[in-house]
């Protein structure tokens, strides 16, 4: 019996398509809390070399916009939004080449594959960084200090591209012809032994 990861990936494929699905989403959600804590925690120290101004500077581009505190005026500038997005870039990329490898067992082809997730990305960089702003401007309105605002907003924008990323993932990385004739294999030993 093969061990390790392929061993069990085998053996959940052996169970059945709900299973194998189920397996891959375990991993997935292991892939994506790293991904999370990239995402949540990179922002923080990105900025420390920021100096306040830069960090607070306003700006106002397409439909990205800064966040003002309501309440003191403070200004969640130009590098807390690159410090976000830098992070959300960096974790996106760790993300595609692990769950393509590990978690959905893929060979797909990276010069196809890596664009079309880029743009998918892209797109959810977008809605996160438009709505980043929004959740730190809310949570600042709420007496919630800045780290903490931009650590709950990353982890919001987080939690909605978990759950858009796992189905689109699945579709985008079909496993290798070599894991569905293991799996087959696999299942075929089981319901041998079952008879």
């Amino acid at each position: 019996m093969a061990k390790g990861l392929k061993g069990i990936d085998n053996a959940a494929a052996s169970k059945g398509k709900g299973v194998e699905t189920l397996w891959q989403f375990i991993k997935f959600i292991v892939v994506s809390l790293g991904a999370f804590v990239i995402q949540t925690v990179l922002p923080i120290l990105i900025r420390i070399p920021m100096s306040e101004e830069f960090q607070t500077r306003a700006f106002d581009w397409w439909i990205f916009h800064d966040a003002t505190d309501a309440k003191t005026g403070v200004v969640t500038g130009l590098g807390l939004f690159l410090a976000a997005n830098i992070a959300n870039i960096i974790a996106q990329i760790v993300s595609f080449f692990i769950n393509r490898d590990k978690t959905f067992n893929s060979d797909a082809n990276i010069a196809v594959t890596l664009p079309i997730y880029i743009v998918f990305t892209i797109a959810l960089i977008c809605f996160s960084a438009w709505l980043s702003p929004t959740l730190i401007n809310f949570f600042q309105a709420h007496n919630v200090n800045t780290d903490l605002s931009l650590l709950l907003s990353g982890a919001i924008c987080g939690a909605i591209q978990f759950f858009l990323y796992f189905p689109f993932d699945k579709i985008l990385f079909p496993k290798k012809k070599e894991a569905v004739e293991e799996a087959e294999a696999a299942k075929e030993a089981v319901e041998e032994k079952a008879e």
